[in-house]
């Protein structure tokens, strides 16, 4: 396949925002620092493929620190599998990239199919699924398959005898890792596909290079699913470990797991029967969260050299750490014990408050840099974005102060190690597209005085323990739990959610 490209640079506005990063140092101090300069940033509208929308996803490392940035937008061909549609708009949509301002149509497998991407890596792979064109018999729902698109040509991965399949994370070597059925039938298979919560038959992690795959097994139960793979060639994912559903969770018991080296060790849990990995980093590091004794609510966790740890919660019963950068900081957010929920750092053991922005009553925390920049979302609690932040030196600041009229407001999702942040901006008629903020120079007086007044201090808090009342969410513990674990990816047929 031949790919498209062609320039599309349009520059919506210039926005002042946080300075670039200028080490660890600053952040292991909740106060805000005076000494570092603000910058100003270009915005810049990534557009579509002709059709109304494009997108990029919460929790993948769709930024690369070059600069590259692959996401996925609406054609004007309609779906053909409709209503079974991979988007909201019900348009076939492809993955594309874009880098200094060329946008590449990444395309899909032969056929009116629909693509979307997950990661891309320095090498210019980028790995994600693709529609190839046939329907699933057990489900008649169209089937798709992992694929890694590199050197304008799309790879399909296969599976093991079954239908489906999933790529879910790529490191700088090239090397693959997700889910692959096989043919042998199953009620509880999972990895967050598409179009349907469990397949018909049984999933197994696998990791793929070099067009060898390899069947990574399972921790004793039925399933498995492999989520991130670092550049020791480590893997991170998730397992069952039996095949006997529990009462609480309707699944089995579900641990995550690290591979390495032909190993599949189990991480455990904090005491339940539930638990994912939402990232790990080079270290061998991995965070995600883990259903508490009793299974009514989650907190995160920390696993590091055989210790898992308990990284507590701002207060409340829930909390998920997303990501992990390779400093140790992690990133995710916390109900308070007055049922609203925060934006997170922990580090070494402390858990900080990032706070909201303007007095919004919630706050989520989807990304943080090398040097611990922070992005996400300030929302009323149910839904809606208020604003977005960037969060640097122990304080926030209102990106949507400074995006200017264009857009309603931003939904910033990746920021890489230059401070370039991209995100989802959204028109007043609802429209999507995917934006980047690019560095585009030094704040005058003016602006760093309204930098100045949008800032909002963090606040530290110790780790709270296990809560021993049920949370009064409308959602059940399972229900949020994998609300939760779906959020590690935009994955088709579900519009880009302002979280909760």
């Amino acid at each position: 396949m031949k790919p498209h490209t062609w320039k599309w640079m349009p520059v919506v506005s210039l926005i002042t925002v946080l300075a670039m990063p200028i080490g660890m140092a600053a952040q292991n101090n909740p106060s805000p620092s005076n000494n570092h300069k603000h910058h100003t940033y270009k915005l810049i509208d990534l557009g579509t493929l002709g059709g109304p929308n494009s997108f990029i996803s919460t929790g993948t490392a769709q930024l690369t620190n070059g600069g590259t940035l692959v996401g996925e937008a609406d054609t004007v061909t309609p779906d053909p599998y409709a209503p079974n549609c991979l988007q909201f708009s019900c348009l076939v949509n492809h993955a594309f990239s874009w880098n200094n301002g060329v946008k590449t149509d990444l395309g899909a497998l032969p056929g009116p199919n629909s693509s979307t991407p997950f990661t891309r890596n320095a090498r210019g792979q980028t790995i994600g699924g693709s529609e190839n064109g046939q329907i699933d018999p057990l489900t008649g729902l169209p089937v798709f398959r992992g694929v890694l698109w590199q050197q304008g040509q799309i790879i399909e991965f296969g599976t093991f005898g079954g239908n489906n399949s999933l790529a879910n994370g790529l490191n700088s070597r090239g090397q693959v890792v997700g889910g692959a059925q096989n043919n042998i039938p199953d009620a509880y298979a999972s990895c967050n596909q598409p179009f349907i919560q469990f397949y018909p038959t049984q999933v197994h992690a696998f990791s793929w290079q070099d067009g060898k795959m390899r069947d990574l097994g399972t921790l004793g139960g039925n399933d498995s699913c492999a989520f991130e793979v670092n550049d020791q060639g480590q893997v991170a994912g998730f397992s069952y470990t039996n095949t006997a559903p529990n009462p609480n969770t309707g699944v089995p018991t579900q641990d995550p797991f690290l591979w390495e080296r032909g190993k599949m060790t189990d991480l455990g849990t904090l005491g339940g029967t539930y638990g994912v990995p939402n990232w790990l980093n080079n270290h061998g590091q991995v965070v995600g969260f883990s259903n508490m004794p009793g299974d009514w609510f989650n907190h995160p966790f920390f696993w590091d050299k055989g210790v898992l740890t308990d990284m507590g919660t701002l207060g409340g019963y829930y909390a998920n750490a997303s990501v992990i950068n390779d400093a140790g900081q992690a990133v995710g957010i916390s109900d308070l014990a007055d049922f609203t929920h925060h934006a997170f750092v922990w580090w070494k053991g402390k858990m900080t408050d990032v706070g909201t922005v303007s007095g919004d009553p919630c706050s989520n925390g989807f990304y943080i840099n090398a040097s611990g920049q922070v992005v996400g979302t300030s929302t009323d609690c149910h839904g809606t974005v208020l604003h977005a932040f960037l969060w640097e030196h122990g304080s926030m600041v209102n990106l949507n102060a400074y995006i200017g009229p264009d857009f309603a407001f931003v939904e910033p999702f990746n920021v890489n190690d230059r401070g370039e942040i991209a995100g989802n901006g959204v028109f007043p008629n609802g429209d999507v597209h995917v934006v980047l903020l690019v560095p585009n120079g030094d704040c005058d007086d003016q602006c760093e005085g309204r930098i100045a007044a949008s800032q909002n201090s963090a606040i530290f808090a110790p780790n709270v323990e296990t809560m021993t009342r049920v949370s009064e969410s409308s959602l059940s513990p399972v229900e949020k739990s994998r609300m939760q674990m779906r959020q590690r990816y935009h994955m088709p047929g579900q519009v880009a959610k302002r979280n909760n």
